[in-house]
């Protein structure tokens, strides 16, 4: 057995009918690609083969009313495809808001915590003739990065599949019975005191550093300071799903002529589209949105456990109606944020979130809820912003070329709205998911995103045009 972090345990725990903590994706490929011609049972078989190299797919949870430590992973000895891999098809006739209604469905319903924690719905009837794939996996098995990761396996640069790592194949996980689980778990908790012992005094330590900062004006946005917007309110289990492509390129030239790095074009562009799409809802508030920018630890936390991921908050500028001047003050601040983020240890999140129980968590996330709390106190943050690198080729899904790939994060109560940014083969994939009843329109806010972005383009030549010429005398 292998005992979940407190941090991927706390998924579980936050998680109620109406805030569903699992992560999904929308895939939408060629299927003419495929050697032979598409076939769902074509996909199906593949997926079978490759699975076999993908521990993470063939685990479960086990817990006890014994246990009294975090739930742990055991083998799905009871593994079966058919649990997971489903066939369906989209309305007529075919275009994307069917599809986003079909995908809607799909993200609101839970996952069954008895089986392994995912599940893909292959979509047919598409009127193009692609064929989309909506994948859910629970954010208690991965994050941004795992998640990339876990898909790249099923990925290749090529229709044919890569060779599968005999040492995954073998990987297990083992079982668990009822008295190893208890036994274990009492071990761990006994020696949580000594842990908060060694956990308090460099935590205190952060203190004097935040407030310094804060001080001198270099610290990211306070928690419950953002202003309130129509999807800052408490969720229900029904969500909205939209999508968009922008081209990187004119990503690049915007960082290009303004010096900036990709994800603040990024940020400034969802800035860009929050203002349109607020104004146009005569709700655009004069203080800016806070968006939480999930930011992954990877490399710098040596802790146990899947989501290897820290959080900071970063001032969206949307009180500023200059693209350019938006940009430059998102710039500006990003690196504000990620200084005042980065003066934390990087598993001190990870470190706090082993004190987490399921009692706890849970019974006060479903008060909270009922209670509509989120409603009643300020705004912590406006909405979850993320951006996730991607390979600059074209990728192949179980042997179909990938024509787009948009990836959609969890929504909270009090922050309804979670876009998240993937770039694949020269393209930004935006994936946007919010609760229906928060963002009826979210479409609108998609197509904002290109505005958004052709205005950030057209300040960016703006910008080289109005740069002094070099002089020929002038050393390089």
């Amino acid at each position: 057995m292998e005992r979940l972090s407190g941090l991927d345990a706390s998924f579980l725990y936050l998680e109620t009918p109406s805030q569903l903590l699992h992560v999904c994706g929308l895939i939408i490929v060629d299927g003419s690609t495929v050697d032979g011609g598409y076939a769902y049972d074509k996909l199906k078989y593949e997926l079978a083969s490759r699975i076999k190299a993908m521990p993470g797919f063939r685990r479960k949870l086990q817990d006890s009313f014994l246990n009294l430590d975090h739930p742990v992973w055991v083998d799905a000895d009871d593994f079966d495809i058919d649990h997971h891999f489903h066939r369906i098809a989209v309305p007529a006739p075919g275009g994307r808001e069917e599809l986003s209604e079909l995908c809607s469905q799909i993200a609101g319903r839970p996952l069954d915590r008895t089986r392994p924690l995912w599940e893909m719905w292959v979509i047919e009837g598409l009127a193009d003739g692609d064929v989309a794939v909506m994948s859910k996996m629970h954010h208690a098995t991965v994050d941004g990065i795992t998640g990339a990761n876990m898909m790249s396996q099923l990925c290749s640069l090529s229709p044919e599949a890569p060779p599968m790592d005999p040492d995954l194949i073998a990987q297990r996980v083992g079982g668990a019975d009822t008295l190893s689980l208890a036994a274990t778990g009492i071990a761990a908790v006994a020696r949580r005191p000594l842990r908060l012992a060694k956990l308090l005094p460099s935590t205190i330590a952060v203190v004097p550093r935040w407030i310094s900062r804060a001080r001198e004006g270099r610290a990211m946005p306070v928690p419950f300071s953002a202003p309130r917007t129509s999807f800052n309110g408490t969720i229900t289990g029904h969500r909205s799903i939209a999508y968009t492509q922008v081209p990187l390129d004119d990503v690049k030239v915007v960082k290009n002529a303004f010096g900036v790095k990709v994800n603040d074009v990024v940020l400034a562009m969802v800035a860009g589209a929050l203002r349109t799409y607020l104004e146009g809802n005569d709700e655009l508030p004069d203080n800016p949105l806070i968006g939480m920018v999930p930011v992954s630890v990877h490399g710098k936390s040596d802790r146990a456990g899947t989501n290897q991921v820290t959080g900071m908050f970063t001032d969206l500028a949307t009180n500023i109606e200059d693209p350019a001047e938006r940009l430059r003050y998102i710039s500006e601040h990003s690196d504000i944020a990620k200084e005042h983020k980065d003066a934390i240890s990087a598993t001190l999140m990870q470190d706090w979130a082993q004190f987490s129980g399921a009692n706890m968590f849970g019974v006060a996330m479903r008060g909270y809820a009922k209670l509509r709390l989120a409603e009643r106190h300020p705004v912590v943050h406006n909405l979850v912003v993320s951006n996730v690198p991607g390979p600059p080729i074209p990728l192949y899904f179980l042997g179909a070329r990938i024509e787009a790939m948009y990836p959609l994060g969890p929504v909270f109560h009090g922050a309804g709205l979670n876009i998240t940014v993937f770039s694949l083969a020269g393209r930004l994939n935006i994936g946007l998911i919010a609760c229906r009843e928060l963002s009826p329109d979210l479409w609108n806010l998609a197509e904002d995103m290109t505005g958004a972005l052709e205005d950030l383009v057209a300040a960016g030549y703006s910008a080289l045009d109005d740069a002094p010429a070099q002089s020929a005398d002038t050393p390089t």
